[in-house]
């Protein structure tokens, strides 16, 4: 079985269109006034400082697929007929999980109580972008090795609370991917800690000769 590889510097370009999209701005039609443009960009690169990325993924064989059902070595047992569906053509998975840490986190939540909200939302539309961000990134780094293999990972990649896929499921995938490595923990209600950490599960398939 394959150990979980932790990435405790993930750096990555920042997704400005991505992040002025989530911030509601759209191409051609939402129009951005230079001072407007020039304070976004000053909290976009403030937010880029105190973001923090790391990451784990951890690719597993599966046992069985079909009837609304994913079987893992350990008697993991994950229920969800979309994700079933997802999987059915692979027989191995890559579980991935990345955080942006618990540093942008506070200044979030600083501004949100009044420091400065304007500057709030401009760093968390950063934080999450650059979150999703350093899931492409995990799979970037595992499609590299897979490539040998003549595989690769599914293109669309799944997170537990999407669909039937319950929340509860990202418990078993935060024990798997052992995330408290990187500084994040799991409540009772299954969100995760620091906030702007994400988990998801893709699938590996045989690529065509």
């Amino acid at each position: 079985m394959h150990s979980v590889q932790f990435f405790d510097s993930i750096s990555i370009p920042v997704p400005r269109s991505k992040i002025y999209r989530r911030l509601g701005y759209r191409k051609n039609i939402t129009r951005l006034l230079p001072e407007q443009k020039e304070e976004s960009e000053r909290y976009i690169e403030e937010a880029r400082s105190l973001i923090h990325l790391k990451g784990a993924g951890l690719r597993l064989p599966v046992l069985q697929t079909g009837d609304a059902k994913i079987i893992l070595p350990g008697n993991i047992r994950f229920e969800s007929r979309q994700l079933a569906l997802l999987l059915e053509p692979c027989r191995e998975v890559v579980l991935m999980g990345a955080t942006a840490g618990a540093v942008i986190m506070d200044a979030i939540r600083e501004d949100a109580a009044g420091r400065d909200i304007v500057r709030g939302v401009v760093l968390d539309a950063t934080a999450s972008e650059m979150t999703d961000a350093a899931l492409d990134w995990i799979m970037d780094y595992f499609n590299r090795t897979l490539r040998r293999e003549n595989k690769g990972l599914l293109r669309k990649r799944f997170s537990a609370g999407y669909g039937d896929f319950l929340l509860e499921n990202q418990k078993t995938i935060c024990t798997l991917l052992q995330l408290d490595r990187i500084g994040v923990r799991i409540t009772e209600s299954y969100m995760l800690i620091p906030e702007k950490s994400v988990t998801a599960i893709s699938g590996i398939e045989s690529l065509s000769v």
